[in-house]
């Protein structure tokens, strides 16, 4: 046979078809089986679209947007060089067809490799549940019943989808989420966008720079809660001056009067109501265990609807795994891919296992300004009882930030003055996610302040001398 299988909606009553594996999810999931599982009777099962959330509706996608963004934006702060220069409008469909027109191809692709290039695979498109001990049935689009298949061993990688709010009249009305957000027709002119995170900002940051009037409306009193407060409260005072931010608002009701989205809002201000031409939901994603019953095979779940998982990604039911947004805390594409590696390897050295790293779990934001983090924040630190010291350097006192004439941007150390180990670092400004990497090395292999700042050359008047400089304002024992 020269190629996988895809199975059709033609079922057989009773029939039951027996796996060495089976693979729920195709994000990082798809990478497990390689050129190893060619003796491996394996079949993946796929709901969506092949590929997951970072290649179609996330990661990939949303950084083509906002690279498409900064360069829309810059002329709003080139004046402050010297340079005059006007932004004429943007092209929404040949923006948004281009990166589709790229992104499209490649899921595509990925599915016609996985059922025309893999004999020892079958593949199944449709939602899965379990129904019993690895037991697990595939409805497929069409057909009247599911199919029913077994397997030795289980893969959940099923990922997350986004949280539907609690807001009455949403379902009425309509709203928008980062899985359609990116394929409007066209740009509206006002859009609502819910929520304060890493989803949020980046589209507000999208949106607002191709000329769209952004309200964003937040619970908490802080933009980007998650991160190191001074780095929240700076990013809440810049966004502040781009957006319309409501803070500490609570959304209670949306209605849509002639044409006209209306958004209800409770604030210790008292009652308000926003305006636009578009809501976009951005408050969190749920793990999609639920969907998958994963109670009826055994598998345990946390009070937020993750599965249970130890450090070898090993589930409650011996043979089963699970791996990325649907297990684990962190809800990155690095992660998941990380643990997909652990995965692999431990299926195919079930007598060697390896446990998987997330000791230095590095995150970035792809807002404006950009955010990169790795590690503890001071408010971390500081509810764990930890003796630190920390470093603040501006982008503004080191010789490329005054090329850049960045007057808001900063990196933020934290360490242990005994040891010299860094504990976390926070960057807000031009490159951060970049930037990061040096102290996530630095981290994961045991480089300490001192040898970090004085054991090698820092390229002068290079942006990565705002860490240098930061390292040596450490005050250590």
């Amino acid at each position: 046979m020269a190629g996988g299988i895809l199975r059709p909606p033609l079922l057989f009553d009773g029939y039951v078809r027996h796996f060495d594996l089976v693979v729920i999810g195709t994000g990082s999931g798809n990478s497990i089986v390689d050129e190893r599982f060619a003796d491996w009777d394996v079949a993946i099962v796929e709901k969506g679209v092949f590929g997951g959330t970072c290649l179609n509706v996330g990661c990939i996608p949303t950084k083509m947007f906002v690279h498409t963004a900064d360069v829309a934006a810059t002329p709003a702060g080139a004046a402050r060089l010297g340079v005059d220069e006007e932004l004429h409008g943007v092209r929404w469909p040949e923006i948004r067809d281009r990166i589709f027109g790229r992104i499209d191809p490649i899921a595509a692709g990925g599915r016609r490799w996985r059922v025309e290039g893999n004999a020892n695979v079958t593949v199944y498109e449709g939602q899965a549940r379990f129904v019993g001990p690895k037991t697990l049935t595939v409805s497929i689009p069409g057909a009247s019943t599911g199919e029913t298949i077994t397997a030795d061993r289980f893969v959940i990688a099923a990922g997350s989808r986004p949280i539907v709010p609690d807001v009455a009249g949403i379902e009425e009305v309509g709203f928008l989420t980062n899985e359609d957000v990116m394929r409007l027709e066209e740009l509206p002119e006002r859009m609502i966008v819910l929520g304060s995170g890493f989803v949020a900002t980046e589209f507000a940051h999208v949106f607002s720079s191709f000329g769209v009037d952004v309200t964003l409306v937040a619970r908490s009193g802080v933009l980007l809660r998650a991160e190191d407060d001074d780095v929240a409260a700076r990013f809440t005072e810049i966004a502040s001056k781009k957006w319309d931010v409501r803070l500490n608002s609570k959304a209670v009701r949306v209605e849509r009067v002639d044409g006209t989205v209306r958004l209800h809002l409770e604030t210790p201000r008292g009652a308000e109501v926003v305006e636009g031409d578009v809501l976009l939901a951005a408050v969190g994603r749920i793990p999609n265990a639920d969907l998958l019953d994963v109670e009826a095979t055994g598998v345990t779940v946390h009070r937020d609807g993750r599965i249970v998982v130890d450090d070898q990604q090993r589930t409650a039911v011996d043979g089963i795994w699970a791996l990325g947004d649907v297990s684990s805390d962190y809800q990155l594409k690095h992660v998941a891919n990380h643990e997909a590696r652990i995965v692999q390897h431990n299926l195919l050295h079930p007598d060697a296992p390896v446990d998987a790293d997330h000791r230095f779990v590095p995150h970035g934001v792809f807002s404006s300004p950009q955010i990169g983090s790795v590690g503890l924040t001071e408010r971390d630190a500081r509810e764990r009882g930890l003796r630190y010291v920390t470093a603040t350097q501006d982008y503004a006192d080191i010789a490329y930030g005054w090329a850049m004439e960045d007057t808001t941007g900063f990196a933020k150390l934290v360490a242990d003055p005994a040891t010299g180990q860094l504990l976390g670092a926070h960057i807000i400004g031009p490159q951060a996610p970049t930037l990061i990497q040096l102290v996530i090395q630095a981290m994961s292999f045991g480089l300490d302040v001192r040898s970090m700042a004085r054991g090698q050359y820092w390229i002068h008047p290079a942006m990565p001398e705002l860490l240098e400089n930061a390292l040596l304002k450490l005050k250590l024992d």
